[in-house]
């Protein structure tokens, strides 16, 4: 995960602009990218990096040291992207979603790089189905690779909590894609 120096937090927390300016182009693909991949709408992740980058500002002074700062940033971006979701209306896989899933799946190159698109229509495909809390655990855990102590901490549920719903949201997927014609041999 990636980790800003000590001293630019520092800055920020005393209201230097020019160090905040640094956090935010350290951080923004991060943040996007957990948007993108819990909200599946792009002008909605979008505006989910400007917010995170407003609290991150408004509570710099809050941020405690001892901490991991990826990880508090990963804290209000999964926050205000699961208020988001629950005001938003239920996103329905498309028709497209579908192909877009087969051909990625048959992609040989496994370094290929996804275009917004393509991740939208996959984890559409996939997260059918998932409540809030396994579309936060297969995101956090499965897409963008955290582990299980970061995942507890950005979502302050204990570890049982954790691997609960990233069983229920692995057995949903699995099932998901048993449903699009892949089984489990694949």
């Amino acid at each position: 995960m990636i980790q800003i120096e000590e001293d630019i937090v520092l800055r920020c927390q005393r209201g230097e602009k020019e160090a905040f300016r640094n956090v935010v182009q350290t951080y923004q693909r991060m943040v996007f990218s957990l948007a993108l991949k819990l909200l599946c709408d792009e002008e909605e992740a979008k505006d989910m990096v400007q917010e995170t980058f407003i609290r991150v500002w408004k509570n710099m002074g809050e941020y405690d040291l001892q901490k991991s700062f990826s990880t508090w940033i990963y804290t209000i971006a999964t926050r205000l992207c699961l208020d988001r979701l629950k005001n938003m209306k239920h996103t329905v896989p498309m028709p497209e979603d579908e192909k877009v899933l087969r051909r990625f799946a048959s992609d040989t190159d496994t370094h290929r790089t996804l275009e917004n698109r393509e991740w939208v229509s996959i984890v559409r495909m996939l997260a059918e189905g998932l409540g809030e809390k396994q579309r936060m655990m297969f995101t956090l855990c499965q897409l963008e690779g955290l582990s299980s102590s970061e995942v507890e901490e950005i979502t302050s549920l204990d570890a049982q909590q954790v691997k609960s719903n990233l069983y229920v949201a692995r057995q949903t997927i699995r099932e998901r894609l048993k449903q699009l014609g892949y089984g489990t041999d694949r």
